[in-house]
């Protein structure tokens, strides 16, 4: 059984087959898919599931604290199961690939008192952009001319 799953049931959370497809779908590393992603992977295993029933399982998961919403730039928002082991966001500027990293260090630690403008800062979320390697072995793209 996946670890989302095994969070969901612990939680006591009725597992029906829907919400199972979902879990399923979203279960493995540096698994951040779209809500549509999720929808055409979990239709593959249940072909009935609606695009409405696999939107309000995610929303129900956010809220439950089990699945993060994550949100790249002009991305759709993408829904990442790792939401207990703490970790930062590497994503691609180019595809929109997303891994999760886990660097040594505390990101709370690493704000100086004098920055944090008297807030009693409880989390940070910390996106570090760049280039796949298959992006960047890309050649450059070179505008066309204006005509």
């Amino acid at each position: 059984m996946s670890d989302l799953r095994e969070r969901l049931r612990g939680r006591g959370w009725r597992m029906t087959a829907q919400r199972r497809v979902v879990a399923e779908v979203l279960d493995g590393e540096h698994v951040h898919f779209t809500a549509d992603e999720v929808h055409a992977r979990a239709a593959r295993l249940l072909p009935e599931i609606s695009r409405a029933t696999v939107y309000n399982t995610l929303r129900e998961m956010v809220t439950l604290g089990e699945v993060l919403e994550v949100s790249t730039d002009d991305r759709a928002r993408r829904y990442d199961p790792n939401a207990h082991r703490p970790h930062h966001h590497l994503v691609c500027s180019g595809c929109g690939t997303i891994r999760d990293v886990r660097p040594t260090g505390s990101p709370l630690a690493d704000l100086p008192p004098a920055e944090r403008f008297g807030f009693v800062v409880t989390a940070a979320d910390i996106t570090y952009r760049g280039l796949c390697p298959d992006c960047a072995r890309q050649p450059a793209a070179v505008p066309e001319p204006a005509p």
